[in-house]
């Protein structure tokens, strides 16, 4: 006879939902781009990060129909991942650092190291480098975390470069933020720390009730100042602040 679910089972699955606005980005500098970039434009560019996915894999089979009458069988042969991942990060202003960072990027790994007349020839031409010099084997990492930075998801990628820049529309119209996004091609990755795995602490009622009109309070705030200001930015500003205002109630 199947066990009937607990109170707290129920609590356990259902009323803490993961959210998919907490996460951050770590890039890599490869050694011979930090005279360029130090550690603080490193942090600059991984804080820009405003969207990206995490990652995913599936397993080739072939069939074998031969070993029992009728039946076919899937037997895995290998895993294959998934061929890039795409990064989208907001532009500063003036500096333009991701813009700036990946073209000297894609500029190392085609061997550009001409001045910009020498860019501007028609004849110029270019000779590619050996992956090794320009794919970082280790330093491209994707945290799922939620709001009290508990049972941390976190992916590396292997032998990442980026793949492409993505081109960005300006426009005399109506303002909006400037956005980069990125390509980064990689062969592989993996879960660090999979089997340390936490329980959290359940909710009360009243946290649980809490919680909820929180959301509610930074979803209302989001949408009213989105419509006002026709900005997506500015909402999720101005939501985020309503959400931790009703937290500390």
């Amino acid at each position: 006879m199947a066990r009937r679910p607990k109170v707290s089972d129920i609590k356990a699955n259902l009323l803490r939902p993961a959210t998919t606005s907490h996460f951050e980005v770590d890039i890599p500098i490869l050694p011979a781009l930090r005279e360029k970039y130090d550690t603080g434009k490193q942090s600059k560019i991984s804080l820009m990060c405003s969207e990206t996915s995490l990652p995913g894999s599936n397993l080739a089979t072939f069939e074998i129909n031969n070993d029992r009458t009728g039946v076919t069988e899937k037997h895995v042969h290998r895993r294959i991942f998934d061929d890039r991942i795409d990064l989208t990060f907001y532009v500063d202003a003036g500096l333009y650092t991701p813009i700036r960072f990946f073209e000297n990027w894609i500029s190392h790994i085609t061997n550009d190291g001409a001045t910009d007349d020498e860019l501007a020839k028609s004849e110029y031409n270019y000779r590619m480098k050996y992956p090794k010099d320009y794919m970082a084997n280790q330093g491209l990492i994707v945290r799922k975390f939620e709001k009290d930075y508990q049972n941390i998801l976190e992916y590396e990628f292997v032998n990442a470069f980026p793949l492409s820049i993505s081109s960005m529309p300006v426009s005399y119209d109506t303002s909006s933020l400037l956005k980069c996004s990125v390509s980064m091609s990689y062969i592989r990755y993996y879960v660090k720390n999979n089997q340390k795995i936490y329980a959290y602490s359940q909710p009360t009622p009243k946290g649980q009730a809490g919680f909820n009109a929180a959301s509610f309070a930074g979803a209302f705030v989001n949408s009213v100042v989105d419509n006002i200001t026709g900005n997506d930015f500015f909402g999720d500003v101005a939501g985020g602040l309503a959400e931790t205002f009703v937290e500390t109630l």
